[in-house]
């Protein structure tokens, strides 16, 4: 049987994985796959932005050893991780100044490195844990096709404005992380009281994983990975 674990940091990113990735990966091969929110999001009294690597390690380990047979990874924002203190994600400090194609890549070769090492090093599979850390954040995705998301959330008078964004980037995946241009402050700019897990999930629901895939190569180098689980 195999089952895969996605920890995720919000409800926004637990119904991508059960409303878009899961259906995708089922039919690929994978029996199960589930999403489990890390860092007891849901227990927060401040909703927004994933815990420390402290607090989310313990939920992945106690996760990867509950059940011994499953594959396990991970979708988290690199936006706002944090970086410095005793929560700090391995990697963060160390990725802030590099280009956007390496950033997410750094973090996860790292919390990788710890989680192996966590986990008995050479007694530990490495492929059961594929950690995924999201250029920069799960807006990102939304900008994969400015139509289809506009349309999907009902405001399709703001594709061109989202489409202006977009035309200045190679990808989505390299819309930067500033306070001020992160994805998710250009989507609040555009639109009034925005509800990402109701909006999130429409938009990425219009847009459909196929297209997503094309646009962000990052995002789709973690899909073939998973993929590959199974091959």
């Amino acid at each position: 049987m195999s089952r895969l674990l996605v920890h995720v940091e919000g409800e926004t990113e637990e119904t991508f994985v059960n409303e878009v990735l899961c259906p995708h990966l089922v039919a690929v091969g994978f029996n199960e796959v589930s999403a489990r929110i890390v860092g007891n999001s849901r227990l927060r009294h401040r909703r927004g932005g994933i815990r420390g690597w402290d607090s989310v390690r313990k939920d992945i380990l106690r996760h990867l050893r509950e059940h011994s047979l499953a594959y396990s990874t991970t979708m988290v924002d690199y936006y706002a991780l944090p970086r410095s203190g005793s929560g700090a994600w391995p990697g963060r400090e160390a990725a802030t100044n590099q280009p956007a194609a390496s950033k997410a890549r750094t973090v996860e070769d790292a919390i990788a490195a710890d989680i192996t090492t966590q986990m008995g090093g050479d007694s530990f599979f490495p492929n059961r844990f594929v950690p995924f850390v999201m250029v920069h954040e799960f807006e990102s995705l939304l900008f994969s096709d400015c139509a289809a998301f506009t349309r999907a959330i009902g405001r399709p008078e703001l594709e061109v404005s989202f489409q202006t964004i977009r035309e200045a980037f190679a990808t989505p995946e390299e819309i930067n992380d500033s306070p001020i241009t992160a994805p998710s402050k250009r989507v609040e700019g555009l639109i009034q009281n925005y509800e990402k897990p109701l909006m999130g999930t429409l938009g990425v629901l219009g847009i459909g994983l196929p297209r997503i895939r094309q646009e962000c190569p990052h995002f789709d180098g973690w899909v073939r990975t998973l993929e590959a689980l199974i091959a």
